[in-house]
């Protein structure tokens, strides 16, 4: 395709796509699906959308189209992939545009750019970090800000390259000789690209963001509301890129600190956590400041007041992140440990005392596993909603509560012979009836029975469940006071950690009763209806689970309670002038056959769908 003659060609067809007429848009799609494996294509799209005078529709039309090219013909091992003369030619003229006026656009086209630098940078394109880092150094206010989005796709695109030989671009240490059969050349571009990431970028991202934060704070002061508000854009951006990343966006600095340096200790802005699941040898030399600043806010009166969730939530991730690490495990053999392993034991050894391990478990238990007034709140409010709050896969490392348990079971199980007697001196206070005129007294002990179900498992050899649900834990579950349900909720739940653990057969008849008679409280307002996906789906186990145990004769002759159900199931299963019979016949014949079986007698809900039954022979 000769570009000067196919420009005016091209840029018709675009204009044509932008149409709302059909039957114009549909032949200029075509066309511009006919066009996309032509030799000099991606680059009438480069020529036309970094001409500011055109329509921005059709220039935003032709950005989308380059970018999708790049998916699917830039590999060299791609069908119809471009010439590597005419991807050179692309990559100048796209780091050449960092005045696009129009913030959809460039936002396009910073990531189009991030999307070619991840396969060739910086083998194909040595340039693109050294004109960032020019661009971004500039004084021109736009040119500033474009590249700076444009450093945040590249940086972020980079950073998730998983392959070894990929993240080493983002140390700033790197086994040269790896590079050497790639020529001399290539060995002093690497030098200088890993200096200039490792120490330049990240060192100007954090000067730049500093910058804008001082202006920033000045404009405000100074009642500027515009340029406080561009100030402000560009502090966001140097650590993010844009003003609202979307969930999981890993900003700037974050990336380059994590993933950029072989020797992060030495650098004092770092992000611990991440710096302690990446590089958990150099973090040895922080561990005793990090849990002693951790616990002091957590677990002592130096805290209170003070702290708030998110930073609590910070705090016991990196107790729990030390406490269980493997890389501070020492082998059983102890001469056969590293000798970083055996100084971080030795830390948390000397830090965990008993004392020190006696109150961290009090105050979990005390203080974090009680029920707030926000939760009572939204128990009273949406009590679906507070039943299937979540609790599971990653949610410890953001929410306060599935946080405060996970912490509760590493320290438990690690530190098991310390913990225990706590735990049961804590049970055996609250043993007899409960005043439920004392909110803080059923609180507590709704705390101290989720703890002992969470350390079940732990709990084994030291707890005679069997006698404790006999002598104290089924008289709870029959106390009929409204105050009440807050502990005959965690009596049930905690005998679901138990049953499985240490719960004699039988005295299960006895549990079923209770369960029963607890189906029937009309506090469990769940029963009635449910909207929640998670709560339908826990409902639909339980059947499956009855239904296994009991087979599909369980109900007998009740079944015809659900009527209702299996007939129009029934009906449509073995109607064969239906389509859907070709594959529900077959089950359909035999839970008919079942329903019949179970009938107490035939009922004019059964006979209307007998006439089903001629078509079958």
């Amino acid at each position: 395709m000769d570009i000067d003659s196919a420009s005016s060609l091209v840029l018709q067809t675009l204009t044509q796509a932008t149409s709302q007429d059909t039957a114009v848009l549909k032949p200029a799609e075509e066309q511009l699906k006919q066009w996309e494996t032509q030799p000099g294509f991606y680059s009438v799209l480069l020529n036309i959308f970094n001409n500011h005078m055109l329509d921005v529709n059709v220039r935003w039309l032709a950005v989308l189209y380059f970018k999708n090219g790049i998916d699917r013909y830039w590999r060299r091992v791609a069908p119809h992939s471009l010439s590597e003369e005419e991807k050179t030619s692309l990559r100048a003229g796209l780091i050449t545009n960092f005045n696009e006026p129009i913030n959809q656009i460039a936002t396009q086209i910073a990531v189009l750019i991030a999307k070619v630098a991840r396969l060739d940078c910086p083998r194909q394109w040595p340039q693109l970090i050294p004109v960032l880092m020019e661009s971004v150094r500039g004084q021109d206010g736009l040119q500033q800000h474009r590249a700076l989005l444009t450093f945040h796709h590249v940086t972020k695109t980079l950073a998730s390259k998983r392959l070894a030989q990929d993240r080493r671009l983002f140390q700033d240490e790197y086994e040269y000789a790896q590079w050497q059969e790639e020529g001399r050349e290539m060995w002093q571009f690497a030098d200088f690209l890993l200096r200039e990431l490792a120490s330049g970028i990240y060192s100007f991202a954090c000067s730049l963001w500093s910058h804008h934060t001082d202006c920033f704070l000045q404009q405000i002061y100074a009642s500027d509301e515009a340029a406080a508000l561009s100030s402000l854009e560009r502090t966001l951006l140097s650590l993010k890129g844009n003003l609202s990343p979307p969930p999981g966006t890993s900003v700037v600095l974050r990336k380059l600190t994590v993933h950029g340096f072989q020797t992060p200790q030495q650098n004092m802005e770092v992000m611990l956590l991440d710096f302690l699941e990446y590089h958990p040898c150099a973090f040895i030399s922080l561990i005793q400041q990090s849990l002693e600043f951790a616990v002091s806010y957590l677990f002592t009166p130096a805290g209170e007041g003070v702290s708030f969730e998110r930073f609590t939530v910070q705090c016991m991730n990196l107790i729990k992140m030390i406490v269980k690490n493997d890389t501070y495990k020492p082998n059983k053999n102890i001469e056969d440990s590293k000798p970083e392993s055996l100084e971080a034991h030795n830390i948390k050894t000397a830090f965990f005392t008993h004392e020190t391990l006696t109150e961290i478990g009090r105050r979990l238990v005390s203080h974090y596993f009680l029920l707030n007034e926000e939760e009572l709140a939204m128990w009273e409010e949406d009590p679906e909603g507070f039943a299937v709050e979540e609790t599971g896969g990653d949610s410890w490392k953001y929410s306060l509560r599935p946080c405060t348990e996970v912490l509760f079971l590493d320290i438990f199980h690690k530190y098991s012979q310390t913990l225990i007697p706590v735990l049961l001196e804590m049970v055996q206070n609250l043993q007899g009836p409960t005043n439920v005129e004392d909110p803080v007294q059923l609180l507590m002990k709704d705390a101290v029975y989720n703890a002992v179900g969470l350390a079940a498992y732990e709990l084994f050899d030291n707890v005679d469940f069997d006698q404790w649900f006999k002598n104290q834990l089924l008289g709870e579950l029959q106390v009929s006071h409204h105050r009440y349900k807050l502990i005959r909720r965690r009596v049930i739940w905690l005998i679901g950690q138990w049953i499985s653990v240490k719960f004699k057969s039988d005295l299960r008849p006895l549990l079923y009763e209770v369960i029963l008679s607890l189906m029937q409280d009309p506090d469990l307002v769940l029963l009635q209806q449910v909207t929640e996906c998670d709560t339908k789906m826990q409902v639909l186990h339980v059947i499956s689970c009855v239904i296994e145990r009991v087979h599909i004769q369980g109900l007998g002759a009740e079944s015809k309670n659900l009527y209702p159900f299996l007939l129009p199931v029934i009906q449509l299963s073995t109607d064969v002038s239906k389509p859907p019979h070709v594959y529900l016949l077959e089950d359909g014949l035999e839970l008919w056959l079942v329903t019949l079986e179970n009938s107490p007698g035939i009922t004019p809900e059964l006979l209307r769908i007998f006439p089903n039954m001629s078509a079958l022979f």
